[in-house]
């Protein structure tokens, strides 16, 4: 059996205690992923082309993919491909610009602040590789990018063993506007990006899930560049079944994540305990047929879980300590609501069997950039806020200095900063 059950009815204490603790990430990653950084840091396009070549197994004679090929990628894909990147596409920038939108002047006696939203110059996206293509990661980063006003949108991907980069990946590059695209991947296209190398100008954003080494690189690097979504790693998925959800349905879903490759984790919740059994017996039979079976028994075997609780109160206080990316509450309407209420920490929440995970993924509209680890405590999806920056413009009327002006220089005073009061005094003698 694939998932490790975990039995939690009648528990009380600390819940926390009870369920496995997330992966230490840095401490796995961190001393490897220090070096990368360093080497590329020091050696640049050299450092890239022999990590590319270690890591990749692949000998590059350019990092940049030609312009002309991520453009004509749009035509070599099949048409059915095409229209679904456009697509998505179309319906991620809609979703990213109506989530920009928002923005108020404050007025209060005499005092206008007036927002000023400014993207940054340069973005970098990470789309992983290898294992598999990820075209929909590259409309995920680079559209909100775009819808932001950033100048300059980069992309860096894992090459393939013949040093090309897929045209599913280039034509979804092509459609979302990336400038640039490299064949750099792993803990080194952070370290390009955000120390810069002879061939890559650094950026000032870096976004995009990756695995533990790429995700230990972007914290490493936060400080020299911003990075969103705190720790975009390893895929997750909290499946909440309630009684007479279909079997089938929990356990391709809770499948899906793990398809992503290792490290990742997969939950299923419940407190009905013939509908465990059935759905674990389903993901045994659809991993059993699975061309990718290596990688789904090695993620399900050390981050599969089945947890039984009392009712769906105890299984909203589970995936709250855990925390995950996807949480899915296959449960009735008039469950629906109440537990959508209890949800405190998640990176997205999918509700009812017609919303699952995978709609999210590529086609819903907001981001499938989600933080992991357990950092949904404190952080959120990849935004089109992510690309800018806020600045308030503050401006004010004589009357509002007149009324305002004398507690300036009183708590100026009370902090010693005499210059500070003095520069509101000045203002009473004109």
């Amino acid at each position: 059996m694939p998932l490790t059950r975990l039995d939690l009815r009648g528990s009380s204490g600390d819940l926390a205690a009870l369920l496995p603790p997330p992966v230490d990430e840095q401490a796995r990653s961190s001393a490897a992923v220090s070096e990368i950084l360093a080497t590329v840091r020091a050696g640049g396009d050299a450092a890239l082309v022999e990590l590319t070549e270690r890591f990749d197994g692949v000998s590059l004679d350019a990092l940049a993919v030609p312009a002309d090929v991520v453009a004509g990628a749009v035509d070599r894909v099949a048409p059915e491909l095409r229209d679904a990147l456009e697509v998505a596409h179309r319906r991620i920038a809609a979703y990213h610009r109506h989530e920009l939108a928002a923005s108020d002047v404050f007025t209060s006696e005499g005092v206008t602040v007036r927002p000023l939203v400014r993207p940054v110059a340069r973005a970098g996206c990470y789309a992983p590789g290898g294992r598999a293509r990820y075209p929909s990661t590259v409309l995920m980063c680079a559209t909100p990018a775009r819808v932001a006003g950033v100048d300059e949108v980069i992309l860096c991907v894992p090459p393939a063993p013949d040093g090309s980069v897929d045209d599913a990946t280039l034509a979804a590059a092509a459609i979302a506007g990336v400038d640039e695209v490299y064949r750099v991947g792993g803990a080194q296209a952070v370290a390009a990006m955000a120390y810069g190398t002879e061939s890559i100008a650094p950026v000032d954003v870096i976004v995009g899930p990756g695995n533990r080494y790429v995700a230990e690189a972007k914290r490493q690097v936060s400080g020299v560049v911003g990075v969103a979504s705190a720790f975009a790693g390893p895929s997750e998925v909290v499946v909440v079944a309630a009684p007479g959800t279909r079997p089938e349905l929990a356990a391709v879903d809770v499948v899906v994540q793990a398809e992503h490759g290792p490290d990742g984790q997969a939950w299923l919740v419940t407190w009905d305990e013939a509908l465990a059994g059935a759905v674990e017996a389903e993901i045994d039979r659809i991993v059993a047929a699975s061309s990718r079976r290596g990688d789904l028994e090695a993620t399900l075997s050390t981050g599969g879980y089945s947890v039984l609780v009392d009712g769906p109160d105890a299984a909203m206080a589970v995936a709250n300590v855990v925390a995950p990316e996807h949480l899915e509450l296959m449960v009735p309407p008039d469950l629906a609501g109440s537990m959508v209420d209890a949800v405190r920490s998640a990176g997205a929440v999918f509700v009812g069997e017609d919303a699952p995970a995978s709609l999210g993924d590529y086609l819903a509209g907001p981001n499938h950039v989600l933080p992991t680890n357990r950092t949904a405590r404190f952080a959120s999806a990849l935004r089109a806020d992510d690309f800018v920056r806020h600045i308030h413009v503050v401006t004010a009327t004589p009357s509002a200095m007149a009324d305002l002006g004398p507690r300036v220089v009183a708590l100026a005073e009370a902090e010693g900063l005499e210059a500070h009061a003095a520069s509101i005094r000045a203002r009473w003698d004109r």
